[in-house]
């Protein structure tokens, strides 16, 4: 049994705690130690939110982005012992680092990724819902996955910065800071109970990250009180810990955790399953006016940003077509988000939201006209990878005052309805794109990109599908094309070159000659094609030009494929159809499962 060493600084020196950093000639672990403080401090009044401490100034607000403004108090100067050197990392910095996130619901996307990446260790679904924090019957958000589980060592590693795991190149999490900034972001404090069987020890653990804690107590360095637990010969839970260091830290956990004693702290592992994480964010965040701002009431199977909806009614009307849109809902509605979150559903993974499962919306599935479009990104002359571009009108339009393109990396939403052009003079309104770009990093937020070359060029060159598209479709959903659209000959280039997009499909006749200036018509016949969309789907350039018995060429073989296409689409519809009916009768299952949820 491997003990976890607590250290209690004198009265006279200076303490050390978790978070900090070591630096040495060895490359740092990611461990973080479970440190406490110095018990000859004396107390501090903590029966309100709102209570100031003698050791800081300001009293820690409930609103997120006041949070920050306190005085940090006198500056610590990193200790040196036996030559080693130590980062001191300061209670502020949890603040200033969960305000990577502007927006909660880019939090809460954090935190569930961290469940979906549990998939290679089983997991099967995750959970999201508000429970009620006991100690003073407050709303508390919960997120629960019944994937591996941490053990010990991987819990420490969770808490401390910069530390991750994760070297699939499908995983989402990367960067080993989500959980800190998501966290924060949506609450002041955090408990976390994970349960984990690994190597035939099976353990559970609970840490607390507590933002009320250490402003409280005017700690000027990181402290994570922990606590765990093996299963041993004698069927027996048996504390990792010595009586004092284990004493030390329950109280620390009891005193600042929604929970008063130790059975009822361990009880929250019931529902956790043989292995699993469960987190439960608390002290949530209020806005301006006081209000919640995530927001419980308005919807019982929803959780909403409080205010958001209200924005789109005026006089209590109805909101408009527009305003009623996904690519709105999804800004103030939970469920709306994460019905987009993903670009493909995960097999036999469910997500659970307010005690309901999530149904997945495709939103290239909404698109009228579509086109797909094959673009190859290149960086210095080496091509990047192939991406394809479904891109069309959305079912509303013309109604709808929507446009933009929905970007995913590696299976995960980053930027919905992304604006590229601006459509001031109608030019792209209605024109709705999604693609999978895992060519590009994502910032750490996860709710934008790197802005490099590579990033740059892919935005250039949807502006240029996106007026392509428009000049070409325009005319089926009622407008007229702003440009005069040009035939496209054999001898005549410049005007590629110039406007990308601004020429006129050219059609096939069933004897194969070319028929300039013919309006364009949905394909209807197996000789009847659009020699241009054909360029664009095989990815030549638009300075290429085909000649028809290329052209000609090229339409069959994509007839042939479409033809084969379409029995495989049957098979595969047969297939899925079966998995459907299983799925409804695992989420049933699962509806049942979780409604003692609610009442927890």
């Amino acid at each position: 049994m491997r003990e976890e060493r607590v250290e209690l600084a004198p009265q006279e020196s200076e303490p050390r705690f978790a978070g900090q950093v070591k630096f040495s000639g060895a490359c740092s672990t990611g461990r973080a130690d479970t440190r406490v403080v110095d018990p000859e401090k004396p107390p501090v009044d903590d029966s309100s939110h709102c209570s100031t401490s003698p050791l800081c100034p300001a009293p820690l607000t409930r609103q997120f982005w006041r949070a920050g403004n306190y005085d940090v108090g006198h500056s610590v100067k990193p200790s040196i012992q036996k030559g080693t050197s130590y980062l001191h990392v300061h209670p502020k910095f949890l603040h200033s680092n969960a305000t990577s996130h502007k927006w909660a619901f880019g939090a809460i996307a954090e935190l569930l990724d961290n469940a979906v990446d549990e998939m290679q260790n089983g997991a099967t679904f995750v959970i999201m819902d508000r429970i009620t924090n006991p100690k003073d019957g407050s709303s508390a958000f919960l997120i629960q996955d019944d994937g591996g589980g941490m053990d010990p060592e991987a819990i420490r590693r969770c808490l401390s910065f910069g530390f991750s795991e994760r070297k699939s190149d499908s995983a989402i999490g990367q960067y080993g800071n989500g959980f800190k900034t998501s966290s924060m972001r949506l609450g002041s404090d955090v408990i976390v109970f994970s349960r984990c069987k690994k190597n035939r020890t099976i353990t559970k653990s609970v840490g607390l990250l507590s933002y009320t804690f250490l402003i409280q107590t005017g700690h000027n360095q990181i402290v994570v009180p922990m606590v765990h637990y093996e299963y041993n010969d004698s069927n027996e839970w048996k504390s990792l810990h010595n009586t004092q260091q284990h004493m030390t830290n329950i109280s620390l956990l009891l005193r600042w955790s929604p929970y008063s004693t130790e059975a009822e702290l361990l009880k929250q592992f019931d529902d956790v399953g043989d292995h699993g994480t469960k987190i439960v964010v608390y002290n949530l965040w209020l806005t301006d006016d006081g209000k919640m701002e995530l927001d419980f009431e308005t919807d019982p199977q929803d959780i909403r940003i409080s205010g958001e909806a209200n924005k789109n009614e005026k006089n209590g009307s109805r909101m408009a077509i527009s305003d009623e849109h996904l690519a709105n809902r999804l800004r103030f509605s939970l469920r709306a988000y994460l019905s987009v979150l993903y670009l493909r559903v995960p097999e036999n993974f469910f997500i659970l939201l307010r005690g309901q499962v999530v149904e997945y919306h495709s939103i290239a599935s909404d698109l009228k006209f579509p086109e797909v479009i094959l673009y190859k990104p290149q960086n210095s002359g080496n091509i990047e990878g192939t991406v394809l571009t479904t891109i069309g009108f959305l079912k509303e339009a013309p109604l709808v005052n929507i446009h933009g393109f929905n970007v995913y990396y590696r299976n995960r939403l980053i930027l919905p309805f992304w604006h590229v052009v601006s459509y001031s003079d109608s030019r792209g309104r209605g024109v709705v794109g999604v693609l999978e770009a895992n060519f590009i990093k994502p910032t750490h937020n996860k709710q934008d990109f790197e802005k490099t070359p590579v990033f740059q060029k892919l935005e250039h060159r949807m502006k240029e599908m996106t007026w392509e598209y428009w000049d070409y479709h325009c005319h089926l959903i009622g407008y007229q094309a702003k440009k005069k659209i040009r035939a496209v000959t054999s001898n005549s280039t410049s005007d590629l070159e110039e406007r990308p997009g601004s020429y006129e499909p050219v059609l096939l006749s069933s004897n194969g000659s070319s028929v300039h200036g013919a309006p364009f018509k949905r394909k209807e016949n197996n000789h009847l094609v659009e020699p241009e969309r054909f360029r664009r789907k095989v990815g030549v350039g638009a300075k290429a030009v085909l000649s028809d018995k290329e052209i000609i060429s090229v339409a069959v073989a994509a007839n042939e494929s479409e033809n084969r296409g379409a029995d495989k689409l049957i098979q595969e519809n047969k297939k899925l159809s079966a998995q459907c009916l299983e799925y409804e009768k695992r989420a049933e299952e699962l509806n049942t499962k979780v409604q003692k949820f609610k009442y927890i």
